[in-house]
């Protein structure tokens, strides 16, 4: 730990303070995530070098000495391979059919029941969201519920559908280690695996998923059918649906298929795989990707065109502007401002820092939230089943239900109500929410503190 003036650690945390703003602020300023994030890297890196904060690191690869640019070793590169491998996978196989064909066949299972159907797509949004993303799924399955409850005249029960299936993305972002990024980076530094991240999140997801669909049903009026006449029309309607429509090719949906379930079974068996665990789930992503566009190799430019080249930016660019602040002592002043809550123990200072964490990320984006976070605890030293790492994770996650900015997520849903040109402003949005999310985040301070310690 080397000395820095108290007025350069000033400078630096006014600096994130100035960034977390421009980040919450975003569309106001019109700037996109790593442009934002980019002029803070680079400012902080200047001023870093310029107060003697860093210097040119050396390390020796295969025998060989090699200088390292000082923002290198900042960067977490596990977490971008695994989200450059997962995003790329999850691209190629969506053009399979494989999730439209699953969500028309919930649909004509439903037989047109309208509780039904929100109980169907409700958990079809839950493991779109862990298997997928957040973005993805609440694409996929908003879309499909504005054509289908259209199709089923019966689109007056459309805005409870989309707000439900908009908050219970950021629930089934709990399911799995790669269900959203604060679990990627905060999983990564607990060094909690695959199989225990599920393990331990799965009970609080299926509880969650239920109360909240639940609750949707009696506040938004979406019950059974009660008439056999409207059961008869319903089903009638329902039964037009066709699943084949979005498969292009019966080998690629077949493909698309079996790289999904060996996806899901490589990323659940990493810790326990020779060879693989030493090369980690970023490896594993990269090689899925690469072997699902195989089928569409003479394409597969169009894909990488696709590629969220502006989340990479701002997670590598965010990664330095965080290294730069532990460096110029700014993480050693919030962790000294976390102590109090960590003193508090695990029972109360869990519930706190839980709750802290969800309020924070429901007006700011909560990646730079997580990131801190975890490289606070992980300076901490704090074991991997330690339920401060899940008050992190919990908090950070079901923070994006308070408010429609709190989470990607939640803005494709608020976007995909405006395209239906259905009535809900900013404030309409928290006054639906903020009940689901008091009780989504009492059951998880519960959870975490009772349950998981």
């Amino acid at each position: 730990m080397h000395h820095v003036p108290p007025t350069v650690t000033g400078l630096f945390v006014a600096l994130l303070v100035a960034m977390i703003l421009a980040l919450a602020f975003e569309e106001k300023i019109h700037a996109k995530k790593s442009v934002i994030v980019g002029w803070f890297a680079a400012l902080t890196l200047l001023l870093a070098v310029a107060f003697g904060l860093v210097q040119r690191e050396t390390v020796e690869i295969l025998g060989h000495p090699i200088s390292l640019p000082i923002y290198i070793p900042g960067v977490d590169w596990e977490v971008i391979a695994i989200i450059l491998g997962s995003s790329l996978f999850v691209d190629v196989t969506s053009k399979c059919g494989l999730f439209s064909w699953i969500a028309i066949k919930l649909t004509k299972a439903s037989r047109g029941d309208p509780l039904r159907l929100l109980i169907f797509y409700g958990v079809m949004t839950v493991v779109f969201s862990a298997v997928l993303n957040n973005v993805t799924a609440m694409i996929i399955v908003g879309t499909l519920s504005g054509v289908s409850l259209g199709k089923l005249r019966m689109t007056h029960k459309l805005l409870g559908f989309l707000l439900i299936e908009g908050l219970l993305t950021n629930v089934g972002g709990l399911l799995t280690l790669i269900s959203s990024v604060p679990n990627i980076i905060v999983g990564n530094a607990a060094g909690i695996s695959f199989v225990t991240f599920f393990l331990k999140a799965s009970p609080y997801v299926v509880v969650a998923t239920a109360i909240t669909i639940f609750m949707g049903a009696r506040l938004f009026g979406i019950a059974s059918l009660s008439s056999e006449a409207a059961k008869a029309e319903a089903a009638h309607l329902v039964d037009g649906f066709d699943e084949n429509d979005g498969i292009e090719s019966d080998g690629f949906f077949y493909f698309g298929t079996a790289m999904t379930g060996l996806f899901i079974v490589a990323m659940a068996s990493v810790s326990v795989t020779p060879y693989i665990k030493d090369l980690g789930m970023g490896y594993v992503a990269l090689a899925f990707a690469a072997i699902m566009l195989t089928p569409v190799k003479a394409t597969a430019d169009r894909f990488y065109q696709a590629i969220d080249w502006d989340l990479l930016a701002f997670f590598g660019c965010l990664f330095i502007v965080i290294n730069m602040m532990e460096h110029a002592l700014v993480l050693k002043l919030i962790g000294e401002g976390l102590k109090p809550i960590i003193g508090l123990g695990e029972t109360v200072g869990t519930g706190v820092l839980l709750v802290a964490s969800a309020v924070a990320s429901s007006v700011t984006d909560n990646i730079p939230l997580a990131a801190m976070l975890a490289k606070i605890l992980g300076g901490m030293e704090l074991a991997p089943d330690s339920p401060f790492w899940w008050a992190v994770i919990f908090g950070a996650n079901l923070g994006g239900n308070i408010t429609p900015i709190g989470s990607a997520s939640t803005l494709v849903a608020v976007t995909i109500i405006h395209k239906n040109k259905l009535p809900m402003s900013f404030v309409a949005f928290v006054k639906a929410a903020v009940p689901f999310a008091v009780l989504q985040l009492a059951l998880a301070a519960l959870y975490v503190v009772f349950v998981l310690r």
